[in-house]
């Protein structure tokens, strides 16, 4: 079975067809969670499952499991799978690389008539960008038991409906309950979403976790005044201060190499008038680390010198932790079968820690979990330009075929 390969180019060709339905001018894809597009991309991908032999289950959360029956069906199943719900500039990658990637192992196998002991099922989860309905990573959130099934039916887009109403409109609410589906191990394909394995020149990123992260709001408030008359040792300028925050939230991410992240991202100041002190701002704080350890000490630098800041200048500021995402581990046995499996088809590798979250960092709490990597393109993604080279998204299927095998064993 060494010698055993995907038909990329029939990958590429899924991929292409898949980007017609939400397709942008700018070459991208919206295709906006539980709308009528992404209804017409759920039934492309369906029955292209149901051409390949795999039955479809469907939970009340929406999410799809596409089986193909193994030779025990007393083992659970070999699950592999991300999303095909985009964001508004969207690309052809994320997400549904790791679909048709898995769609691409099964037909693989019907092609060489192999048949493996464990079964085999693709995966999409529901509303895993959050674009539309927030939380992020919706399905497999409530999958997992992350929350309820209640919190995520009630959640409603812009204009007011809800996931509930929205699953049903689509005919995607399904029977099956969320959580109570065995998955033996989960392996999820995708674009990097970076520019590591580019830079580095690798085909393979082996993924052994995903950061976690902190977010905070802060609200720095000072008072307004004219920027004329109002000397400067008499001002209460927010910004000026909330500026020393923010670049001491980069020096926190710098201070904890090679993981630490440090970003702020949003700013609104108040009144944002030119010739006015802003009296004051609000602004966002990312802090991401891979070692929980050392994401705790990068929270309570921030608290601490939040505290410092505002004894010095005398200025009220409040900040408060809004989210938070430990760091996930992903299983070493799964780790391992991508190593091996990058080994045996001898493509280039480097370890590569995932800074996005994904479907997997919430299949990890209820199975043995793994992810594989490929470039993309200047590390650009969530944009209509993204973009990835066919022999890469080739070399990644190629890999999580391999791991699949090795995890579900292939019949005598």
């Amino acid at each position: 079975m060494d010698d055993l390969r995907v038909n990329g180019a029939r990958l590429w060709d899924a991929l292409m067809e898949l980007a017609k339905i939400g397709a942008t001018p700018k070459g991208g894809v919206k295709r906006l969670a539980l709308t009528e597009l992404d209804r017409q991309g759920r039934d492309l991908v369906v029955g292209w499952g149901r051409a390949a032999g795999l039955s479809i289950k469907i939970d009340k959360i929406g999410n799809v499991f596409m089986r193909r029956e193994g030779t025990d069906p007393t083992l659970p199943p070999v699950v592999t799978g991300s999303h095909i719900d985009t964001q508004p500039t969207g690309g052809k990658f994320d997400g549904n690389y790791g679909v048709l990637a898995g769609l691409e192992v099964i037909r693989t196998l019907n092609d060489h008539g192999i048949r493996t002991r464990a079964p085999l099922e693709v995966a999409f989860w529901t509303n895993e960008e959050g674009s539309r309905f927030v939380p992020v990573m919706m399905g497999s959130g409530v999958f997992c038991g992350a929350f309820s099934l209640e919190t995520a039916y009630a959640a409603r887009d812009v204009d007011g409906k809800t996931v509930e109403q929205e699953l049903k409109a689509i005919g995607y609410c399904g029977e099956a309950e969320p959580g109570q589906h065995p998955i033996g191990a989960y392996f999820e394909t995708h674009i990097e979403q970076g520019p590591v394995l580019e830079d580095a020149d690798k085909v393979i990123g082996v993924v052994p976790a995903v950061l976690g992260l902190s977010w905070y709001d802060c609200v720095v408030s000072g008072m307004e005044a004219h920027a004329g008359p109002t000397p400067m040792h008499l001002r209460k300028d927010a910004l000026q201060v909330a500026t020393r925050i923010m670049q001491e939230v980069v020096a926190i991410g710098n201070k904890y190499p090679p993981y630490g992240r440090g970003t702020v991202g949003f700013v609104q100041v108040f009144p944002n008038s030119r010739n006015v002190i802003p009296g004051e701002v609000k602004f966002s704080v990312d802090l991401r680390n891979v070692n929980d350890e050392l994401l705790n000490k990068m929270h309570e630098e921030i608290l601490a010198y939040v505290a410092r800041t505002a004894e010095e200048t005398g200025l009220a500021i409040r900040i408060e932790r809004v989210s938070y995402y430990p760091p996930c581990p992903f299983h070493p046995d799964c780790v391992e079968a991508v190593r091996k499996a990058t080994a045996k088809l001898c493509y280039s590798t480097m370890d590569v820690v995932s800074g996005a979250g994904h479907d997997a960092i919430y299949t990890a709490r209820v199975a043995p979990s793994g992810m594989i990597f490929v470039p993309c393109k200047d590390g650009i993604s969530h944009n209509e330009i993204e973009d990835a080279q066919p022999e890469h998204l080739t070399a990644g299927c190629n890999v999580l075929l391999h791991a699949m095998l090795e995890r579900a064993g292939i019949a005598n």
